[in-house]
């Protein structure tokens, strides 16, 4: 695992694409936690969920990193260098309601 995200450059002002894992919504589906694309604003489910979106978006789009979209969270996660990280001071993330 990678000390630190090589990617922060991919860190946009991309707003949320809803409230809920787009492909669930369509789907039917459940989800269990929701990840937000900082690229796009994709919001898609976690890897806990069955469908894991949020990954399956990164890895179609060569998207490196996702926010999490859960209220009271504020951790980001970099696919290419495998690691999670915070900002200190950073005000709180986009969340769904």
């Amino acid at each position: 695992m990678s000390a630190s995200c090589s990617h922060l450059d991919h860190i946009l002002p991309a707003a949320p694409s809803g409230n809920g894992c787009v492909e669930c919504l369509l789907l039917g589906d459940p989800w269990v936690h929701l990840r937000r694309c900082t690229e796009c604003g994709h919001v898609g489910c976690c890897d806990q969920s069955t469908n894991r979106h949020a990954t399956a978006h990164a890895h179609t789009t060569t998207h490196p990193l996702i926010q999490s979209f859960e209220p009271g969270e504020d951790w980001y996660y970099c696919y290419p260098d495998d690691v999670m990280f915070e900002f200190e001071g950073e005000g709180p993330s986009p969340s769904h309601t």
